[in-house]
């Protein structure tokens, strides 16, 4: 292909995902005033609960058609990725990067979270009669996500159930961090192995990735006919009602994000990897949105995927191997939210944390924002597992059910701009190094 025909190619898809951002806004827009209009203006109409209800399977298609093609695209971006560092030395190189890069960030991003709440107080001022008719309202909700949070393995048993006894059974499970070590095992061994059956079998699994791309975006296509499903099921069942009672709740969550996403991001990029912020925020317009319409770091994996490549010019290698990891393991969001969430409950129950208390829910906020699976309202059963723990009632988790939609949508959209902060600034320390592909195995 020639120059000229790859950058004629390369401003067909620019144009392209413009027109694809342009429609999942008219999408987002039209499908909260069309909700709005129908919560205000035909309450309790049968037709309504109707249309609800078959809007929600049509969104639920559209996720479920992501999620399909996510496991085989993580898999083998995963295992590409690991293979094509070329030598132990870059994958540890890369991976110790992302490593004290996710600690050192996700430990900031609950800092924040823990000061904020405990500065405003948003706990104190919730009406006790209000609170306890959401309670009830979400009670069976709230029922369910604590039999999750006791179903789910913890200390030593989470360990250990990191390492699948069977790959495939992980799969079909959506255990995605147990296939994502099988993954990085995997990459592992075809990067030490250098014959030419394993160069043919990586060319195989990049294949795989490149099918599972391509499927991925014509799925996307489908994006604002589902971001209308979504946004119209929002506001017709909640309306801004839920907003403007928990609002306190609601504003502190929003301005814990916000310094995350508007103070640290951008000092990290400035410092880290000499980008300008406003050109990185144009750059991953794309990611922003899908993430915020479908509340899912897993289902927007695709999409950053291509903003990395085509939109941010990130290594391959880097990108595939940090957006992977990052879309379970570097969650600012979620451990921002679980944090607020948790001291938000204690406040209203009265009771009162110490500063031992705080830090430890601060230290299971950190590994929770690394371990929560990267689907709508993942981090739930996290939460129910912590006020557990510090003496909150966790039936008190329906306080907070009728705005978590919502606030999932916003956390998603920081851990999804946070992946891409995370590959950015890895990407400045490796991205003039040598990948190394043609070099044989480490001794």
């Amino acid at each position: 292909m020639t120059e000229t025909a790859a950058a004629t190619l390369a401003e067909r898809e620019d144009a392209r995902a413009k027109r694809l951002q342009w429609r999942m806004l008219f999408g987002f827009v039209g499908g909260l005033l069309a909700g709005l209009a129908a919560h205000y203006g035909a309450a309790g109409q049968p037709w309504v609960a109707e249309v609800i209800f078959y809007l929600g399977k049509v969104g639920d298609v559209f996720l479920r058609l992501l999620f399909m093609l996510v496991i085989p695209l993580l898999v083998s971006a995963l295992i590409v990725g690991v293979a094509e560092m070329g030598e132990m030395r870059a994958l540890k190189t890369v991976g110790l990067r992302t490593l004290i890069y996710t600690v050192v960030v996700s430990s900031i991003a609950v800092a924040i979270s823990l000061l904020v709440v405990n500065l405003l107080q948003p706990g104190a001022g919730v009406d006790p009669a209000l609170a306890q008719s959401l309670i009830a309202d979400g009670a069976e909700r709230a029922g369910s996500i604590i039999q999750s949070s006791r179903e789910a393995k913890a200390g030593a048993d989470a360990i250990v159930a990191i390492v699948p006894n069977n790959f495939f059974l992980a799969m079909t499970e959506n255990d995605v961090i147990a296939v994502m070590f099988f993954a990085l095992f995997f990459g592992i061994g075809l990067m030490m192995v250098q014959t030419p059956q394993t160069q043919a079998l990586k060319a195989a699994i990049e294949g795989v990735f490149e099918v599972a791309m391509k499927l991925i975006g014509l799925v996307i296509q489908l994006a604002p006919i589902a971001i209308f499903c979504f946004m119209f099921n929002l506001g017709a069942q909640f309306g801004v009602d839920l907003l403007i009672r928990l609002s306190a709740f609601v504003g502190v969550v929003l301005l814990a994000l916000g310094i995350q996403m508007f103070i640290v991001f951008p000092i990290l990029l400035k410092t880290l990897a000499k980008k300008s912020p406003i050109e990185f925020f144009k750059q991953t317009q794309e990611a922003f949105v899908m993430a915020f319409s479908t509340a899912s770091s897993n289902a927007t994996l695709p999409t950053a995927l291509r903003v990395a490549r085509d939109r941010l010019h990130l290594p391959d290698r880097v990108a595939r191997f940090v957006l992977t990891i990052g879309a379970t393991a570097n969650q600012n969001g979620t451990a921002m939210f679980e944090g607020v969430t948790v001291i938000f409950l204690a406040q209203f129950f009265g009771v009162d944390l110490t500063l031992q208390q705080q830090i430890m829910v601060m230290a299971v906020c950190i590994l929770g924002g690394i371990g929560t699976a990267g689907v709508p309202a993942g981090s739930l059963p996290v939460i129910a597992l912590i006020l557990a723990m510090v003496g909150v009632p966790p039936a008190g988790i329906g306080l907070v059910l009728g705005v978590d939609r919502f606030l999932d949508m916003c956390r998603t959209t920081l851990n999804v701009i946070g992946d891409l902060v995370a590959a950015t600034v890895v990407s400045a320390g490796v991205k003039d190094e040598p990948a190394g592909a043609d070099q044989g195995p480490a001794t």
